[in-house]
């Protein structure tokens, strides 16, 4: 084997060929380094004198099915000028790694089309190698995102499981990359990105977000310049979570033969009327509820009405449009629709800066589902700083169905 092919196969040079073994199914070449090429790890410089040698094993870009192993006797030098007795620096690999730096590419290329366990698999490691390669490459490139060029953010909290509970996720709507992902949900879990956020010099213009008070303070509180867009998906959201009590407490007063049209219309209440399925009866079933009930028609026909409110040709048509509704909702003598108008009110002006700035939390619903493909791939994730660096590099991730 020619110190050329060392290069060009292993991308390692500046060390001489040795020898070639062969055991257990694998592929080991000895490598060695003239004194010529010692330099202290300290200084760089090369005057130094020999202090003994330990030999270290590496794992190289496979050969085929063939394991390879790379072997060097590393040299153990005092340096003349610094006066420290360090070892020489290994030139392919980084420190306290069992292999080289073309192997954990070789690895990483592996990773963008394999589950962790498959790749170790493949390449004949322990799990923990794969991960332990995924999990430096991840810290280089995302560990301190740059925060400098945002302009519009989400900020939603999102549930993974009781092993990791809540994360509360501040996504860059430009660029749909996750810039920050907190601990915890609430305006304590937000504390680490506003510092990091006012170093950076970033000018945000606006936020989109649930109407959580909480968050609301520290978006006000930090900074108070940005506006901020109620998302309208967690506005019909928390309207449907309304709806669903209002449709429990008339099942529980309805009379027993009502009580059989009530039951099982739930889902039908929270559909959209053109979601419903016609195969199944769902539309004649939800009208002959609503017709039993005239509270619950109200409420579902104001909900649907809601939904134009983001549909207006502008914010002057909306501001009437919001008005008109709120009105209508007092009007009803319903005690959840009065409740839900002056929640409405409060957060007028929230609601209609999405004229100014169209944006809502939707994004984050697609970087949801990709943590739950995440969180499947992997059967959950001990290590929480490694799964917090999966989800910043999230934006990067391809999915394709196949079959």
């Amino acid at each position: 084997m020619s110190t050329s092919l060392l290069y060009h196969a292993f991308s390692i040079r500046g060390y001489h060929y040795v020898r070639t073994e062969f055991a257990q199914g694998g592929v080991i070449f000895t490598i060695g380094q003239d004194s010529k090429d010692w330099r202290c790890s300290a200084c760089g410089c090369h005057q130094v004198i020999g202090r003994g040698q330990t030999e270290r094993r590496f794992r190289a870009v496979p050969i085929g099915r063939r394991p390879v192993s790379i072997v060097l006797p590393i040299q153990r030098v005092g340096c003349l000028i610094c006066g420290v007795v360090r070892q020489v620096d290994v030139a392919f690999a980084d420190p306290r790694r069992s292999y080289t730096r073309a192997f954990e590419r070789y690895a990483l290329d592996l990773s963008k089309h394999m589950t962790i366990k498959g790749v170790a698999d493949h390449l004949g490691v322990s799990w923990d190698v794969i991960k332990d390669i995924q999990k430096r490459d991840l810290q280089r490139r995302f560990a301190r995102p740059a925060l400098a060029s945002l302009k519009q953010i989400a900020i939603d909290e999102i549930y993974l499981g009781k092993r990791q509970g809540y994360v509360t996720v501040v996504l860059d709507l430009h660029s749909g990359a996750i810039v920050f992902v907190g601990q915890g949900k609430g305006a304590d879990a937000l504390e680490p990105f506003w510092k990091r956020l006012h170093r950076s010099g970033a000018e945000i213009d606006a936020v989109a977000m649930d109407m959580s008070a909480a968050y609301l303070l520290a978006v006000q509180t930090h900074i108070p310049w940005a506006v901020v867009v109620f998302d309208h998906f967690h506005v019909i959201k928390l309207f449907n979570e309304k709806l669903t009590q209002l449709r429990r407490d008339l099942y529980h007063q309805a009379a027993e033969a009502d009580q059989e049209v009530l039951k099982g219309v739930r889902w039908l209440l929270l559909k959209n009327p053109e979601n419903l399925d016609p195969a199944r009866n769902e539309l004649a079933r939800l009208e002959k509820a609503l017709h039993l009930n005239r509270p619950l028609a109200t409420a579902y026909y104001l909900k649907e009405e809601l939904r134009q409110f983001w549909a207006q040709a502008d914010k002057a048509a909306a501001t009437a449009f919001l008005d008109s509704w709120i009105r209508r909702a007092r009007a009803s003598g319903i005690a959840l629709l009065r409740s839900f108008a002056k929640t409405l009110r409060w957060h007028e002006d929230g609601l209609l800066a999405y004229y100014d700035y169209p944006i809502s939390t939707g994004p984050m619903e697609g970087t949801n589902n990709k943590i739950r493909a995440l969180q499947r791939q992997a059967y959950g994730f001990r290590d929480l700083e490694f799964f917090r660096l999966k989800l910043m590099a999230l934006h990067e991730a391809k999915y394709a169905l196949v079959g």
